[in-house]
């Protein structure tokens, strides 16, 4: 379902069925937590709107409520997984940078810094309007009215900050910033917990799994989209787990 909010090939109906059966099942999961609440950030978000909700202008409504279970929900995931698929194929398709983080000449922060800056799990921000005249260096000029489509992906690779190895996958790389998590006010307030959970899965997976291969034949395939960055699927082979430390 996610990746159908998501998806920029689906026609106007598609797209209009896709939002309102989702909808439908966050008014499920959120009656669902209000019968029984947990320690997760959904009942926490119920609890506090349905304990401001007398007299309390800033409460959030039982619409903005189900807005941002929709935002955590499609976001958070939609962006880890690309982060974790493209931390994965990066290291498979450079077993010599792999050989580096086992060798401990890098670390795990360094592989999803560089993952994040080559391969941005959002790959370009959704559509903006200037709404004046903009003059961009080399006498390129946004003129009021037209429309903007910011590239992270291609922002992560640019020459003139990266040089001309900025398409290699290099976790010794010294510049660490990337757009892949915006900027300014709009910086992403997920960017400490996608991080942790980028860095977990990944050491966690090749350390359990060393020999973690690509599956014979296998073809990578884009997602169906503009705005993510990702593959339908990342067909491996798991190989033998590691021996458990005594």
């Amino acid at each position: 379902m996610v990746d159908k909010v998501f998806s920029t090939t689906l026609s106007p109906e598609e797209s209009a069925a896709t939002a309102t059966a989702f909808q439908a099942l966050l008014e499920e999961l959120i009656s669902a937590k209000r019968r029984e609440p947990g320690e997760d950030l959904t009942s926490l978000l119920i609890a506090a709107r349905d304990s401001e909700s007398d007299g309390d202008s800033r409460a959030l409504s039982e619409e903005e409520l189900r807005d941002t279970v929709l935002l955590i929900v499609s976001a958070g995931y939609e962006t880890t997984v690309n982060l974790i698929d493209n931390g994965i194929t990066d290291l498979l398709t450079h077993p010599g940078q792999l050989a580096l983080v086992r060798a401990g000449e890098a670390g795990w922060d360094d592989v999803v810094e560089e993952a994040l800056r080559r391969n941005a799990p959002v790959a370009h921000l959704p559509m903006r309007f200037a709404v004046e005249d903009i003059e961009l260096p080399g006498g390129v000029t946004v003129r009021r009215g037209e429309a903007i489509l910011a590239a992270y992906a291609a922002a992560g690779r640019h020459p003139v900050r990266y040089g001309d190895s900025g398409a290699d996958f290099d976790v010794t790389r010294p510049v660490k910033d990337r757009l892949a998590f915006g900027h300014g006010v709009h910086f992403c307030l997920g960017a400490p917990l996608a991080r942790l959970e980028g860095r977990t899965a990944l050491s966690r997976l090749f350390e359990r799994f060393p020999d973690l291969a690509f599956a014979p034949g296998a073809r990578l395939e884009p997602v169906d989209s503009l705005i993510s960055n990702g593959h339908r699927a990342l067909p491996v082979l798991l190989g033998p787990p590691a021996p458990k430390a005594s």
